[in-house]
């Protein structure tokens, strides 16, 4: 009897052990034997244990008074009644963590979901998902026959530079379109002889449109992120902040 195709619904489905028994075996199965989809799944699964973590404490809570069901049925003017519903949804979200937690990474973040944060957590996300890619962590490599800025512009709608870090010591391996809720971004990455690889973001911006650069740290990924003209740019990697700010503002200087 063949196996279904293992589909993403499945692997998001094994992160949060939400599988019948025989389905989690087969998803194990495929994983064993799939290296990439393995380490992609690892790092969720780390990184839904850390959210749960972080949020215990605010789950254990006891749920305030003004949020009990039969106080918010009281309430008849419509704008409270409209704060407590919201209230309360953020409650049974926060305690449904323990067992959704790899559904939650997908569109829940703990800080703000706007202007340069969300940028960062998207710049730090795709270092977090492709740079450990042995296989294809870029979409197009750099390539004299593949015109990236061109790529780039028209996936973003902007002008988009492509900076040379060679000075810095690292060399462009290519890039990805990147979706987001935010519209598209677009990923390049670069590598050095050492291994290191650092990834460069950019997507037109909503919200901070004109921000002075500012530095980051998402678990392991640090970052210094800006936005100008409506264009927002943030370079991620594992490099302390105090080495990779010269290397940003090498970037910030070309564009």
């Amino acid at each position: 009897m063949s196996i279904k195709p293992i589909t993403e619904d499945d692997l998001q489905a094994y992160v949060d052990n939400a599988l019948d028994a025989e389905r989690h075996l087969e998803v194990a199965a495929f994983l064993e034997k799939n290296d990439q989809a393995a380490r992609r799944i690892n790092s969720y699964q780390r990184d839904a244990e850390a959210l749960r973590s972080a949020l215990a404490p605010v789950a254990a809570e006891a749920i305030p008074s003004r949020l009990n069901l039969a106080h918010m049925i009281e309430a008849k003017r419509p704008a409270p009644a409209r704060r407590f519903a919201s209230m309360a949804a953020a409650a049974v979200l926060i305690l449904a963590i323990g067992g959704t937690g790899g559904w939650l990474l997908k569109g829940f973040s703990m800080p703000p979901n706007e202007g340069v944060a969300a940028l960062v957590q998207e710049a730090s996300a795709s270092y977090n998902v492709f740079s450990p890619d042995t296989v294809r962590p870029v979409e197009l490599r750099a390539d004299p026959n593949v015109d990236l800025k061109q790529v780039a512009s028209g996936a973003i709608g902007s002008a988009v530079t492509i900076p040379d870090l060679s000075k810095a010591g690292y060399r462009l391996m290519g890039g990805r379109v990147i979706p987001t809720s935010h519209g598209p971004g677009f990923m390049l990455m670069y590598d050095d002889d050492k291994g290191s690889r650092l990834v460069m973001f950019t997507r037109r911006m909503q919200v901070d449109q004109d921000k002075p650069m500012v530095a980051s740290t998402q678990r392991d990924v640090h970052g210094w992120s800006w936005a100008k003209n409506g264009m927002g740019y943030s370079l991620v990697g594992s490099l302390t902040p105090d080495k990779l700010h010269p290397i940003a503002d090498a970037v910030r200087s070309q564009i």
